[in-house]
């Protein structure tokens, strides 16, 4: 409002009209509703399933309590509700608990009224003021929430039977507005009580005064369920007067989570050095909470919030700038190579559960060479792998990681032109993201190697054994062929040059393996995982350097396991 009314008269004068806060908030939600608007902006994945029960609370007039995990948004649609309040509200002026100027409850305001009548002065106030929150902590007293005697009051010659010595809490000077409590759980139940009559008979009782403040208010509480069952518990008539229970969820797929972590997370670009983060790396960081979130190495009773995805992409994009600041590079974009940095940012956000201390870490490997390999799968045609990985197993060498310069990666589509067709397919996917040709093909051209060597198609001890000119066949068999029970590993001999073949559930079992130096011992492990894969652990021992190389590979059994693509 330009020209806000200053006394009671010109107020009525004007033509205002008090209304009830949820009726406030129910009118300005039909007509959003109705104009075909969100009730507020910001908050995503929930369009058909939490905001048609929101709006619904809304519409009806219920005061309400969220229930959801950790990083859900619970929050910010409490707090978003104050768009939802008219811009400005009158109040009678020096009222603490924004006294309506027709129906004014407390003595200071019914005193005011009384002596000077249509003269009474008014104060605005803006509707980010009319939201009042708290915490809920063990140590929240009655006090914080409805109020008390202040003492100081009473030392300036005030009975304590005057009304005017209380100091009103949280919940009174919310008055005609919104009160949220987060965590409502934790609130000690004797404190709970003192909510009963605010969300049933609108009203606050403060100590032995014979008053009672008729408020409007609405309450919106906030629960985890983890403290929902086990931290605390809602006393069952405080349950009974929230209107609606509303439970939340994290999104339910990946281009949610992506648009979410492209709207959360903080540019990595500095000065005139610009992070471009590309589409599949952003695609695998939401695979990679999506994957989490239904692994059972994972707790999901505390949840695999959606603030991991944002502060996986923010790493990933600052593990990027700091290679390019090392490389004096102006246009970077972050690799496969650069989810190494994930760990930082993972580690305590989820809670992993294992009955082996220190596999936090290699589980938490696992998942992000899962996530990867399904995104690999979602976006390059396996046609598309072939002529690449039959490029590598004719000799082609690729070198990637952090210390590769991004123009060496660059030259590298030149030097295999296998690689040409998956960097022009991804530009082609890119094209809308105005990025500029070098920055596009630096994010492509490792993308197949890399991630192929997440899936385990092309050999990586092509790194560490150089010039794979001579090969050798290595026959991978199930444990019981060669009569070994309760050992996880099988010791299988080999040299270069050599062949063997066979088969696991009539299936063929074959590693390629390369190098100018002969392998002389491999050891073979295989178990079954709870998906019905199989999973092969081995060691290749250099007999030269006695250098050893770990690595394992998951691998169906209705297709044919080759570590070297075939």
């Amino acid at each position: 409002m330009v020209n806000r009314a200053t006394t009671l008269g010109e107020l009525k004068a004007a033509g205002w009209q008090s209304t009830p806060v949820k009726e406030e908030i129910r009118r300005n939600a039909v007509a959003r509703i109705a104009n075909g608007q969100p009730l507020f902006e910001g908050v995503l994945g929930y369009e058909h399933t939490v905001m048609p029960q929101l709006e619904n609370a809304l519409l009806a007039g219920h005061d309400i309590i969220f229930l959801g995990e950790r990083g859900q948004a619970k929050t910010r649609m409490i707090r978003s509700l104050t768009g939802l309040l008219d811009e400005w509200m009158p109040i009678i002026a020096g009222s603490e608990i924004n006294d309506d100027p027709y129906h004014p409850v407390s003595k200071h305001s019914r005193d005011l009224v009384a002596e000077l009548g249509d003269a009474t002065p008014l104060s605005w106030v803006h509707r980010d003021d009319r939201f009042g929150e708290k915490l809920a902590t063990p140590d929240t007293s009655i006090s914080d929430l409805i109020g008390e005697v202040d003492p100081i009051k009473v030392a300036e010659g005030r009975y304590l039977s005057d009304e005017l010595t209380l100091h009103y809490g949280l919940v009174p000077r919310t008055n005609r507005g919104i009160f949220a409590i987060n965590e409502i759980p934790d609130l000690a139940e004797r404190i709970q009580v003192g909510l009963l009559n605010v969300l049933e008979e609108r009203d606050v009782q403060i100590r032995g005064y014979k008053i009672r403040l008729p408020l409007d208010v609405l309450l919106v509480a906030s629960a985890n369920p983890e403290d929902y069952t086990n931290r605390g518990r809602i006393i069952t008539p405080l349950k009974d007067r929230f209107g609606s229970q509303i439970r939340t969820h994290y999104p339910l797929d990946a281009d949610t989570e992506v648009t979410i972590m492209r709207q959360e997370a903080r540019p990595a670009t500095v000065g005139d050095v610009t992070v471009t983060v590309p589409a599949y790396l952003e695609r695998v960081v939401a695979t990679f909470s999506q994957l989490a979130r239904s692994s059972n190495q994972v707790n999901q009773r505390s949840g695999v919030s959606v603030r991991l995805s944002v502060s996986n992409v923010e790493v990933l994009g600052a593990n990027a700038l700091r290679r390019g600041l090392r490389a004096a590079e102006k246009v970077v974009v972050p690799r496969v190579s650069d989810l190494g940095a994930l760990a930082a940012s993972t580690s305590g956000k989820v809670e992993i559960e294992s009955l082996e201390e220190g596999r936090e870490g290699v589980i938490l490997e696992n998942l992000v060479k899962a996530s990867v390999l399904t995104v690999f799968k979602e976006l390059v045609p396996l046609d598309q792998v072939r002529d690449v990985v039959a490029a590598f197993e004719e000799g082609a060498i690729a070198h990637t990681g952090e210390d590769v310069p991004s123009v060496d990666l660059a030259a590298l589509v030149q030097q295999v032109p296998a690689l040409r067709g998956g960097v022009v397919a991804h530009r082609r996917r890119r094209v809308a993201g105005g990025r500029g040709r070098r920055g596009r093909v630096r994010a492509g051209g490792p993308a197949p190697v890399e991630a192929a060597q997440q899936g385990r198609r092309i050999q990586r001890f092509g790194c560490h054994l150089p010039r794979p000119r001579l090969s050798g066949s290595l026959a991978l068999a199930p444990r019981h062929q060669h009569g070994v029970a309760n050992r996880d590993l099988l010791v299988v001999g080999v040299a270069s040059g050599s062949a063997a073949s066979a088969r696991f559930h009539d299936r063929p079992l074959i590693a390629q393996f390369g190098g100018d130096r002969c392998c002389v011992e491999v050891e073979i492990g295989l178990r079954r995982p709870a998906n019905g894969g199989l999973q092969i652990r081995f060691v290749v021992a250099d007999d030269q350097q006695g250098a050893t190389h770990r690595d394992s590979i998951d691998a169906s059994l209705e297709e044919r396991c080759a570590l070297g693509g075939r």
